[in-house]
């Protein structure tokens, strides 16, 4: 997830998986942004290329521990044919939006479907390959 501060042109660049998006990452960022004077009205989110909810299989304990965090989370999974599916983009979302960011860009790009075009290490483990991808996202200011 990128973010951009357009008055005060300050930047930043957050890794959300559900660890760091679960342990807070994106508030501590946006804090810290605000600390250095920003507005939350001037920042710009974008939440890039992710894994879809379709193909982001959880189970029980991990529903059970975002719920247990808080009640409201359970919006972002879907139960289908016995199985928990986890909304990841829109829990990142959903944390910008409760620091009053409500300027965000998402880029509904399946990384998990776009094999050619993105690695997804859920993919990989599933085909029983090797972790030997990474993503990149840049935010730079001229």
């Amino acid at each position: 997830m990128l973010l951009y501060d357009c008055k005060k042109e300050i930047i930043a660049a957050i890794h959300a998986g559900w660890k760091g998006a679960y342990r807070g990452i994106i508030k501590n960022v946006t804090n810290f942004m605000l600390k250095k004077g920003c507005n939350p009205k001037n920042i710009i989110g974008a939440i890039g290329p992710s894994i879809a909810q379709k193909n982001y299989e959880v189970k029980a304990d991990f529903r059970k521990k975002f719920i247990k965090k808080h009640k409201k989370n359970k919006i972002f999974f879907k139960n289908k044919k016995e199985l928990i599916y986890f909304d990841l983009p829109n829990y990142v979302k959903s944390q910008l939006k409760s620091q009053k960011i409500n300027r965000i860009d998402m880029i509904k790009i399946d990384t998990f479907d776009k094999k050619n075009n993105f690695f997804s290490a859920r993919r990989s483990l599933r085909l029983n390959l090797n972790d030997y991808g990474r993503n990149i996202s840049i935010i730079m200011i001229n």
